[in-house]
């Protein structure tokens, strides 16, 4: 069994969650690198079922920076491609670029490891963006993402601007136009 990173993810009552996130600043420090790669590991072992059992983990594939209390605009995201192979994206100062007019929102509903409970509505989302960010060693580069990794992107970039996704909830009308959504 692998170590857990010490990780300690911030719950939605604390108020730093809603904080927009500064600028980085590249290079990067050894300190943030290590942290960097300490969320990604955190990320794949919340979704090995044994790995979660085991260190009683709730899964989840996305983790910005302000989750871990610091406020620099940085998230990671650790997609499941097949069992226990994974494709990680480290985004640092994301900017979407370019939006897809068709909706869309997860049926389930959204989850969010700051988030400890059931959460009733939807959150509509982008089904495509496109977005420009920078790399670990500072190098610009631009991703187009679809689906339920743009929904994965736009929730963490939210996470940046100080917004929880329960912020995006119609709080009369948690199902408010459904219809004139896609279901993922």
């Amino acid at each position: 069994m692998r170590k857990l990173p010490n990780i300690k993810i911030l719950d939605e009552k604390n108020s730093v969650l809603h904080k927009k996130s500064k600028e980085v600043v590249f290079p990067l420090n050894e300190e943030d690198k290590r942290r960097i790669n300490d969320m990604l590991l955190y990320l794949e072992m919340s979704q090995i079922e044994e790995e979660r059992e085991f260190y009683n983990l709730r899964a989840g594939m996305g983790l910005a920076y302000v989750q871990i209390g610091i406020l620099k605009r940085i998230f990671v995201i650790s997609e499941e491609l097949e069992d226990k192979k994974f494709r990680n994206y480290v985004v640092i100062n994301p900017k979407i670029k370019s939006a897809s007019e068709e909706m869309i929102y997860v049926g389930e509903g959204e989850g969010c490891l700051s988030v400890n409970r059931e959460v009733e509505g939807i959150v509509p989302r982008h089904a495509r963006i496109t977005v420009e960010a920078y790399d670990m060693d500072g190098n610009p580069f631009t991703i187009r993402v679809r689906e339920d990794i743009a929904v994965a992107f736009q929730h963490e970039i939210d996470h940046l601007n100080g917004i929880l996704f329960t912020d995006k909830i119609d709080k009369n009308n948690p199902y408010k136009d459904m219809d004139k959504m896609r279901e993922l």
